[in-house]
C-alpha cells in the first residue's frame, strides 16, 4: 500500500505532515512521489492567506480529477491541516471525491484515516478536534528536508490575535511543548543524520510562559547544543517585543546557535500598528533591533512586511520605505494585505486596491533589493564556514548556505571546487564574489 503526501503551506506545516508520515511508516506503509503508483493520496493543506487557500483547493481539486479519471492507483483521497480545520463542511460538500478529512489537532489519528476509509468504502471519516492541550509530538517523524537538517515545532497556536490573522481561530492558543520531549526527538534526528535545527512555532519567543511560567527559549537552545551531531541551531518566528536580552546573549554565548533572526515586524508606522493589533511601536522596534546589533554585530536580521494593510495611507506607506532603509535588513519578504474572513481587519473601512498593493509592496522590493545587492558586496573577502547543499549539475560547483541563510527562502553561496563534497559537510569558503542575492566562493585550508 503506497502513499503519496503532499505538504502545502509552511515550514510548521511541513512538521506536521512529517509527523504523520513517521505514524504511517510506523504502520508499515510505504510512500511514493508519483501518483500514479499511490493507493491513498493526502493533501496537507494550508489556509493562511487567500494564494494558499487557492493553492489547496486547487491541489485537492487535481487529485480528486486524477482519482475520478483512474488513471492510477488512487482508491482513497483525504484533506489534512488547516484548510479543513477551518472549512471542514464546505471542503467535504464541495469535494465529493474526498473520502476523508482530518484536522490540524488531529495528527496522531492519521493511520486510523487511512485504514478506515479503505475498509468503509462510501462512507466518509472525519477526525476534527476543536483543541489540544499538549500538540503531538513524536520521535518518529520522517524528516523529507534532505536528512541534513529538520524543523523543530517547538509550540502550537498563538496568543496575539492580530487583526489581520486567522491562525488563532484555526489553530488555537499557544500551548508549548515539553522540553523534555523536543530535547528527545532533537537528539533522534540527530541520530538519523541531522545537524542543522531549525526552531519553529507561530511565535517561538514566547516558548514555555504557558507551561513553566517564565520565557524559556534561552533555556531549551542551551539544551539543543548539548547534543552531539548539531552543528547549528537557527531561530525562527521572533516577535519583536517578546524578543529578551537574555535570549541575544545565549545567542551569543552558545557556538551552536546562528547569529540570524527572523522578526516579523509587518509594518513601522504606529498608526498601522495599532490598527494590526501589534504589541509594538516603530520606536520599541528600533531599540530592539538596536540590542540585537550590539550584542551580535554580525546578525543576519529577516523580516516581514504586510502592504496595503486597510487604512493605510500613502504617508504610512513612506515611512515603511524610510523604516527600511534606516534599519537595512539582511532579508526581507513582503505580502500584499490578504482579506481573511473573521477576522477584524476584514471587517474595517478604507480597504486598499489591489493595484495599489501591488504598487507597494514593488516598492518595497525595489528598495530591499538593493539593500541586498549591497550588503551581497560587501561580503566578498570574508570567509564563512558554509553548509553544503548538493552539487551543481554539470559543473565544478556546488550549492551550500550560510549563517545568514534559512533553506527556501534566503540566498545561497555557491562553492567552486573539484574537490568531491557530500550534503551536510561543513566547508570553510573564502567569498569571490557576489550575484544579487547569492554569493561565490571557494574553499580554503588553514
Amino acid at each position: 500500500m503506497k502513499i503519496l503526501f503532499v505538504s502545502l503551506g509552511c515550514d510548521k506545516n511541513l512538521a506536521d505532515t512529517e509527523e504523520m508520515l513517521g505514524i504511517l511508516n510506523q504502520k508499515g506503509y510505504s510512500f511514493t512521489d508519483d501518483e500514479n503508483e499511490a493507493d491513498v493520496i493526502i493533501v496537507n493543506t494550508c489556509s493562511f492567506i487567500s494564494d494558499a487557500k487557492e493553492e489547496s483547493i486547487q491541489t485537492i481539486l487535481e487529485m480528486a480529477e486524477h482519482k475520478k479519471q483512474g488513471e492510477g492507483n488512487c482508491k482513497v483521497l483525504l484533506a489534512t491541516g488547516c484548510l479543513v480545520q477551518r472549512y471542514k463542511e464546505e471542503i467535504l460538500e464541495e469535494i465529493p471525491e474526498l473520502d476523508g478529512v482530518l484536522g490540524v489537532f488531529s495528527c496522531d489519528h492519521i493511520a486510523e484515516l487511512v485504514e478506515n476509509t479503505l475498509e468503509k468504502k462510501g462512507q466518509k471519516t472525519v477526525f476534527v478536534e476543536d483543541k489540544r492541550e499538549v500538540p503531538y509530538t513524536s520521535n518518529n517523524r520522517v524528516v523529507t528536508t534532505g536528512g541534513h537538517y529538520a524543523f523543530l515545532k517547538i509550540a502550537e497556536g498563538c496568543d496575539k490575535h492580530c487583526t489581520y490573522c486567522a491562525i488563532p481561530a484555526i489553530r488555537g492558543s499557544y500551548h508549548s511543548v515539553p522540553m523534555e520531549q523536543l530535547v528527545e526527538q532533537a537528539k533522534a534526528m540527530a541520530k538519523d543524520g541531522v545537524k542543522e535545527l531549525i526552531i519553529v512555532a507561530q511565535e517561538t519567543t514566547l516558548y514555555g510562559t504557558d507551561i513553566y511560567g517564565y520565557k524559556a527559549l534561552p533555556k531549551l537552545l542551551e539544551e539543543l547544543a548539548k547534543i552531539d551531531g548539531i552543528y547549528w541551531i537557527r531561530l525562527q518566528y521572533c516577535y519583536p517585543e517578546e524578543i529578551t536580552r537574555e535570549l541575544i546573549e545565549t545567542m551569543a554565548r552558545e557556538p551552536k546557535i546562528c547569529h540570524y533572526l527572523d522578526i516579523p515586524i509587518q509594518h513601522s508606522s504606529n498608526a498601522v500598528l495599532k490598527r494590526m493589533g501589534r504589541k509594538t511601536t516603530r520606536e520599541s522596534i528600533i531599540s530592539q533591533i538596536q540590542m540585537i546589533r550590539e550584542i551580535l554585530p554580525d546578525v543576519a536580521l529577516r523580516t516581514t512586511f504586510i502592504a496595503g494593510f486597510p487604512g493605510e495611507m500613502d504617508e504610512n506607506h513612506k515611512e515603511n520605505l524610510e523604516f527600511i532603509d534606516e534599519m537595512k535588513f539582511d532579508r526581507l519578504g513582503v505580502f500584499t494585505y490578504s482579506m481573511e474572513e473573521g477576522t477584524p481587519a476584514a471587517k474595517m473601512e478604507d480597504q486598499i486596491d489591489e493595484e495599489v498593493k501591488e504598487d507597494r509592496m514593488a516598492d518595497i522590493m525595489e528598495l530591499q533589493q538593493e539593500i541586498a545587492f549591497e550588503k551581497s558586496e560587501q561580503m566578498v573577502g570574508k570567509k564563512l564556514y558554509v553548509m553544503i547543499e548538493g552539487k551543481v549539475a554539470d559543473d565544478h560547483a556546488y550549492v551550500s548556505r550560510t549563517y545568514m541563510d534559512a533553506p527556501n527562502v534566503d540566498g545561497y553561496l555557491f562553492v567552486q571546487t573539484d574537490e568531491e563534497l557530500m550534503t551536510g559537510d561543513f566547508v570553510k569558503v573564502l567569498v569571490t564574489g557576489a550575484v544579487e542575492y547569492d554569493l561565490i566562493g571557494e574553499p580554503v585550508y588553514e
